[in-house]
């Protein structure tokens, strides 16, 4: 019997470093596990680092679990075929909601009998929760993408705060308590999955019964839909190499002033940053992965690269509110001030970037008895 674990969570929660830390506790007992990442787009700079640190892994690109749930399906078989693993956690788009109805149910009503579903997960960031929260208390009309936010939330079996690390002591007990206070259908719990504290926490609450299966998630299908076209996604590679002969240049640095100048950017024309990731890969096998998500941070250096090179290959994910030719635009401008600034020649590909298209889940179903 598999058992399959959904992740949902606004973007930059840290689903991927969550999927990633809870997997490999999980082998530690003995379990068998694989993962999945997901997006709207393709060339995923997630799923490098995923398969970096976990021998099984797999992706559905092109659109969230509940518009390609039969690549979902078949993702997980193949795991299950080729690795012979027993646990598969897989991560939804941020941007993505009513995984109750389009995923987690048609899961449990069609393949019951070899899987087992365990309660629908939503990751939360304590900043980005809190900085939505300001809005309400101010009592802002509630955005398209709040909302989104909200229904995330409303339909979570178990909220997981992550990066409590981040926030005062004081803080996050209050915010842990009026989580609970207004979903109290949910399971909360507290952790930081970079540094592990509190992780057991997260897989104890997978054993759980799942509360709020028999609930069905009352959306705006058009407000979602709104939310999700708000953030323009954009994917582009790049080639780059060193503009002074014999000598090699530092990649980590050149991908964390790319998101530096991005995160700028995104401050000075108010632009939600949903995530903004960065790998580049260098010749040998070696890479740097860098995020950033939140509009003026600093960017994160997931990986650094060991060493400098002449040349490597970069690829960048980013979603952003704004439109797609406008995020063009900043990561062109942020890679150029990035080669000047390291010395680097850089060749991009045409950006693919665009809205996502209205959701349109392959199955909705309602709750037995409903």
């Amino acid at each position: 019997m598999i058992t399959f674990i959904p992740l949902t969570g606004f973007l930059g929660a840290g689903k991927t470093t969550t999927m990633t830390a809870t997997a490999l506790a999980l082998q530690e007992t003995g379990r068998k596990v694989a993962v999945i990442t997901n997006d709207q787009g393709v060339e995923l700079v997630d799923t490098k680092l995923v398969r970096s640190k976990l021998g099984s892994v797999a992706e559905v690109t092109g659109g969230c679990f509940c518009c390609k749930f039969e690549d979902l399906v078949e993702a997980v078989v193949a795991l299950v075929d080729s690795d012979g693993v027993d646990v598969v956690i897989a991560e939804a788009v941020g941007s993505c909601t009513d995984l109750q109805a389009t995923v987690v149910r048609p899961l449990r009503q069609y393949y019951g009998d070899s899987m087992v579903v365990a309660p629908l997960t939503t990751v939360v960031d304590p900043l980005r929760h809190l900085a939505f929260e300001r809005a309400a208390q101010r009592a802002e009309p509630e955005s398209d993408l709040s909302y989104l936010f909200r229904q995330q939330l409303t339909e979570a079996d178990v909220i997981a705060v992550n990066k409590l690390d981040t926030i005062p002591a004081p803080r996050a007990e209050t915010l842990l308590k009026d989580l609970a206070a207004q979903y109290p259908n949910a399971t909360v719990v507290g952790y930081s999955a970079t540094t592990g504290a509190g992780l057991e926490d997260l897989t104890d609450a997978w054993q759980a019964p799942a509360t709020n299966q028999d609930v069905q998630l009352d959306i705006d299908y058009d407000r979602y839909a709104a939310a999700e076209a708000q953030l323009a996604w954009m994917n582009q590679e790049l080639d780059l190499t060193s503009a002074v002969a014999g000598t090699g240049f530092d990649a980590t640095a050149w991908a964390g002033t790319v998101l530096a100048g991005l995160s700028r950017w995104a401050q000075d024309d108010n632009a939600v940053i949903g995530h903004a990731k960065l790998t580049v890969e260098l010749p040998d096998g070696d890479f740097a992965k860098l995020s950033c998500t939140q509009a003026g941070a600093d960017p994160t250096c997931d990986r650094a690269a060991a060493a400098h090179a002449a040349a490597g290959r970069a690829v960048v994910n980013a979603r952003v509110a704004c439109e797609p030719e406008a995020l063009d635009q900043a990561v062109t401008a942020a890679v150029k001030a990035a080669d000047d600034s390291h010395q680097v020649v850089s060749s991009a590909t045409a950006p693919v970037s665009f809205k996502p298209s209205y959701p349109r889940p392959v199955h909705r179903l309602a709750p037995a008895g409903a």
